[in-house]
């Protein structure tokens, strides 16, 4: 006759649920350093803020350990700036990418090979989010169809590899089907930007920002970048990750808020 013990084991396999308790889904979420970006003026990005000042902002990728695969949500500054003492100036002057680690090198500081990553999510197609998507040919993109569209007429188009498998998606989507990876249509930066929400076994609920937002006091005033497609929409998907933060009781990670990233643990420290 089976032990106590044996049988709430197999009962718990049966209804995805660990015999330690925890929803059987995402395991570990893994913070990376994708680059420092250092703006020119601030007010681009902070509407009557700190007019001609410079400041330095964060740039984060994130990869998420789930019993079903491996998710990269962006990817960051390119790679190749890690060579280039001086970085690499964009946006006619206004910004100057940084990068102290490769995504590369701390993917392989994790064990992780680029084509063991099974989806790759992108918060949206700016330079600094996609810099390295050529790395994942193998990988599924996870993207929205209007920012997809968009991207291809930019003035500098994303290298998307020939051979990826590319999911354009028309609003929200879970991407395993147990609702702890759901990434969440925030447009308005972009045409087609979006955010993600993690469900982690000990943390809870994390909502990764994208550039929905880009620094807390942004968030806390509802500042509107200038170079965003659509006002009105941005304020809409502030607004809705407001309700999805009340709702889920969950934190706001900004990923360019370089205060709030140096309170974070990076890899290979991770959060479960």
């Amino acid at each position: 006759m089976k032990s106590l013990a044996a049988i709430a084991a197999l009962v718990a396999v049966m209804v995805g649920v660990e015999p330690g308790g925890a929803t059987a889904g995402v395991q570990k979420l893994y913070v990376l350093d994708c680059g420092l970006n250092v703006g020119k003026d601030q007010s681009r990005w902070s509407p009557g803020v700190n007019e001609g000042k410079s400041m330095e902002f964060s740039n984060n990728c994130y990869l998420i350990k789930h019993d079903k695969g491996l998710v990269l949500w962006d990817t960051g500054v390119p790679d190749a700036v890690a060579g280039m003492p001086d970085g690499l100036v964009v946006a006619n002057g206004a910004i100057t990418y940084r990068r102290a680690k490769t995504l590369a090198s701390q993917l392989a500081q994790l064990g992780v090979k680029p084509d063991e990553i099974t989806y790759v999510a992108l918060s949206h197609t700016h330079g600094d989010h996609v810099g390295n998507i050529a790395m994942f040919p193998a990988s599924t993109l996870l993207i929205q169809g209007a920012e997809y569209e968009w991207s291809l007429n930019a003035p500098v188009k994303p290298a998307y590899p020939a051979s990826q498998t590319v999911k354009k998606l028309a609003g929200d989507h879970d991407v395993f089907g147990d609702g702890s990876v759901t990434i969440l249509s925030t447009p308005g930066h972009t045409p087609g930007h979006q955010s993600l929400l993690v469900q982690l076994p000990k943390t809870g609920f994390v909502v990764l920002s994208g550039d929905a937002v880009h620094f807390q006091d942004n968030w806390a005033n509802r500042r509107v970048p200038q170079m965003n497609v659509n006002r009105d929409q941005t304020l809409a998907s502030m607004q809705r990750i407001a309700d999805v933060l009340a709702e889920r009781k969950a934190q706001l990670w900004i990923g360019h808020d370089k205060a709030q990233s140096e309170r974070l643990k990076y890899a290979p420290a991770s959060y479960d």
